[in-house]
């Protein structure tokens, strides 16, 4: 999974390297780096002595001792002032400093606290922004699953700093439970199995009534005009059926490819899910993805919304306005922005399901 946020406690994250908000000198300082300290246990700090002093903007590695990961990615972020002293070119600084480290020892895995927006004073939606913009550019060129760890209920109010009008984008169009009962909600693939709407007042369900002759004479085998039974009938309709289908998701999803002359590995990386899946989906004609892969997909694509939704229902889904994930989905779309962490990061805010980045579908 290339891009995950998630609520918890740091130090309990198992990732191959767990970035720590370091102090320039090797002295345990407050928040996330005492809290690693204390569950890497001594060593840690001793073996933060033998390096030294870190500039900003930079990151050393160390062993991550009584932690669950093989590392520690030391680095130092800056402190807010008023951001007109390049706070956010040094805030970037450390991130891409820790990714490229994490890169280089051949991690699979790394898990980052929100840099500088504890004591160090940033603005959280600043802090989150740059953030954002680390790791989108870093996963269009590397395989590495990021986990951003945010500690606490009511320390992250993302969508309102970042995301504009999002949240009364959603309030003006979401069908809501009411609105449901009375117009209908939008049916989708996946509605499949659900319960039905009850019917009016005064209306009863009564089952038609055939008479015994009809239904003996239904049960015996046509005739064509020559006499003989049609016993291969049934089949012909069905082929006359399948002369009229349409083309399939993977279909589809070839001739957009071919249509915008786009690479492989670009789609695959913006839509952030494996190559291995990617292969499977383009070889399979028949491949039924998840809508999450879907999605992914379309966005990896950067179709605009029309589009989405043609792709979408090649595959039995639809963006409605009877999911608040599938609006915020949709806002993006029309804003013209299809970066996955950014589209995860309004979902996580807002208490909606992610997309399922990574390798399964």
């Amino acid at each position: 999974m290339p891009f995950e946020i998630i609520r918890d406690d740091i130090t309990r994250v198992k990732a191959d390297a767990i970035v720590n908000t370091a102090n320039p000198f090797p002295t345990v300082g407050a928040g996330t780096d005492s809290a690693i300290h204390r569950a890497a246990g001594p060593a840690l700090l001793a073996a933060r002595e033998k390096i030294g002093e870190i500039a900003v903007g930079t990151a050393v590695e160390t062993p991550a001792f009584g932690l669950p990961a093989k590392y520690v990615l030391h680095t130092v972020s800056p402190a807010w002032t008023d951001g007109a002293h390049g706070e956010e070119a040094l805030l970037k600084q450390s991130y891409d400093s820790a990714l490229a480290l994490a890169d280089r020892l051949k991690c699979r895995s790394v898990a980052f606290p929100l840099l500088s927006s504890g004591s160090y004073g940033f603005p959280k939606d600043v802090a989150m922004s740059v953030a954002i913009r680390a790791f989108t550019g870093f996963l269009l060129t590397h395989d590495l699953r990021i986990t951003l760890v945010v500690f606490g209920e009511d320390s992250y109010t993302l969508a309102r700093g970042l995301f504009g009008d999002l949240k009364t984008y959603i309030d003006d169009r979401y069908v809501g439970e009411t609105e449901k009962a009375e117009y209908g909600a939008y049916p989708t693939a996946n509605d499949r199995g659900r319960r039905r709407p009850p019917m009016r007042p005064g209306f009863a369900a009564k089952a038609a009534f055939v008479p015994e002759s009809l239904k003996a004479e239904s049960m015996q085998p046509r005739e064509d005009a020559c006499g003989a039974a049609d016993e291969a009938a049934p089949s012909k309709r069905f082929s006359s059926l399948f002369d009229h289908a349409e083309s399939t998701f993977t279909e589809h999803l070839l001739d957009l490819l071919k249509e915008r002359g786009e690479k492989d590995s670009d789609v695959y990386r913006r839509a952030q899910i494996s190559r291995q899946l990617f292969n499977r989906i383009i070889n399979k004609k028949e491949y039924q993805p998840t809508k999450s892969t879907a999605i992914q997909l379309a966005l990896g694509l950067r179709l605009n919304l029309a589009e989405t939704q043609k792709l979408l229902h090649k595959a039995g889904y639809a963006l409605t306005r009877s999911s608040k994930a599938d609006l915020v989905v949709q806002y993006f779309i029309e804003h013209g922005e299809y970066s996955i962490v950014v589209i995860n990061t309004a979902l996580f805010d807002c208490g909606l399901p992610l997309l399922k980045t990574g390798g399964a579908s």
